[in-house]
């Protein structure tokens, strides 16, 4: 699907019940192989309570990225790619499906889940203020292990 596909299916989903709390969720995932590195980014939009409709992304590096700051960077970068596209004329078309309901408790949010947690035995807890800061400066809210369930878990299940 093009990305303008996948924009048009959110904002279908979205306008089913404009009054609805959604979350739009964008985090990768990698997983290193025998001669490759695969990662995938997960686009997933949520109205609370009711359901999701998601998409992947996939891109194949044709080496073993065994560096662990590499590897996260790179999988952030895939999330930052993806976030661009959502230029502000897309996001406040978004927003504007929910703005005449946001009183009766319509929300709109956007986060980048980045695979990566801040515990003292997680190994990748040393990038954590560097990556969520990427997040911030994009004005997309970071979320980070164990609520980044976009990366860790549902990309985490088409890298394998």
């Amino acid at each position: 699907m093009s990305f303008e596909e996948v924009f048009n299916h959110i904002v279908k989903f979205m306008t089913i019940h404009p009054r609805g709390k959604y979350r739009l969720m964008i985090g990768t995932d990698s997983q290193i192989h025998t001669a490759h590195t695969v990662f995938i980014t997960g686009i997933v939009i949520q109205q609370e309570g009711h359901g999701v409709w998601a998409c992947i992304s996939k891109v194949i590096i044709p080496r073993r990225m065994t560096q662990l700051h590499e590897r996260i960077s790179y999988e952030l970068s895939l999330t930052e790619e993806i976030v661009s596209m959502f230029t502000e004329d897309r996001k406040n078309q978004l927003i504007n499906i929910v703005l005449p309901a946001v009183y009766e408790g319509a929300t709109f949010t956007m986060e980048g889940h980045i695979d990566i947690g801040a515990g003292k035995r997680n190994k990748t807890s040393e990038f954590v203020k560097e990556m969520v800061a990427r997040m911030e400066s994009m004005g997309v809210e970071p979320k980070i292990k164990p609520n980044a369930f976009v990366a860790s878990s549902y990309a985490n299940r088409y890298t394998k």
